[in-house]
């Protein structure tokens, strides 16, 4: 009896060529966050070679550090720091920003006025400066830097998903929803949320690549995550003395963070649409 699998035009969505190549750019990524442990060639601390920024070869296939180790290693066991954090912060600070914006936007009066004049004051604060200031105050750890992190972005999130949430409370349905007697997390839950989704996931899209660029630069500047464990920001930070040898120890975690952040600015232009009926 033949099996036959649902295609992506079965379901009625046209997926571009560059969102499926940068979708499984992303999903390799992420495999490497989970598995990165598992796929070391060398022991991502073992000082490995004796020659510091050691050129690409079959023993050592992007190259040793600056003491020797294998940069390979060190990049697929930073990516489950870089892509983690990134992820816990970007999700709690769009969690937050949403329900507060949903909340806001369909109660209003004072608490809108509240929240809103709170959160664009923190807003205003430049973020690597926030950032900056923070961690060199508490001190740098991975539950401050997802605090960190997910605090400077919940401003942006909110005032998105109030602007969105504040046209769908004007709706007619919202209305007769009320005139029901329906309560506001009814409102908010079964009315708001699924006619933000969309572009509230596009949202949460670009803040992971804004947060991963963020934490890249605290960790270049020596506050992000602390040796011996390194994220792709500290990689480039501890090997910036072979960029004038054009050492693959400082390349190759750039060019991990441009293919991550890229590839998901792509996903994000390059989104499947639903393909009309036509009979519409």
């Amino acid at each position: 009896m033949a099996v036959y699998f649902p295609t992506p035009r079965r379901l009625g969505y046209r997926f571009n060529a560059v969102g499926m190549v940068s979708l499984a750019v992303i999903m390799i990524w992420a495999l490497i966050a989970l598995f990165g442990p598992n796929l070391t060639p060398y022991p991502p601390g073992e000082i490995v070679d004796f020659d510091y920024f050691g050129p690409m070869s079959g023993s050592y296939w992007l190259g040793t550090d600056y003491l020797g180790r294998d940069i390979l290693s060190r990049i697929l066991m930073g990516a489950r720091y870089t892509v983690g954090i990134s992820l816990a912060a970007v999700f709690l600070s769009c969690f937050m920003g949403v329900v507060l914006g949903m909340t806001a936007a369909v109660l209003g009066g004072w608490l809108d006025t509240v929240l809103s004049r709170f959160l664009d004051a923190l807003n205003s604060i430049p973020s690597k400066l926030f950032g900056l200031v923070v961690v060199a105050g508490i001190g740098s750890s991975i539950p401050v830097l997802i605090g960190v992190l997910a605090v400077i972005y919940t401003p942006g999130a909110y005032r998105f998903a109030r602007a969105l949430a504040v046209n769908i409370n004007t709706m007619d349905y919202v209305t007769v929803a009320r005139a029901r007697g329906e309560q506001t997390s009814y409102l908010i839950r079964r009315e708001v949320l699924p006619n933000i989704l969309g572009p509230v996931l596009a949202d949460l899209g670009l803040r992971f690549v804004f947060i991963v660029l963020l934490l890249s630069g605290l960790s270049f500047l020596g506050l992000g995550v602390q040796p011996p464990n390194a994220d792709w920001g500290s990689l480039v930070r501890e090997n910036i003395g072979g960029l004038s040898f054009g050492a693959p120890a400082v390349i190759m975690p750039s060019i991990a963070i441009a293919t991550l952040t890229v590839s998901v600015n792509l996903l994000i232009d390059n989104l499947p649409v639903r393909i009309r009926d036509r009979s519409e």
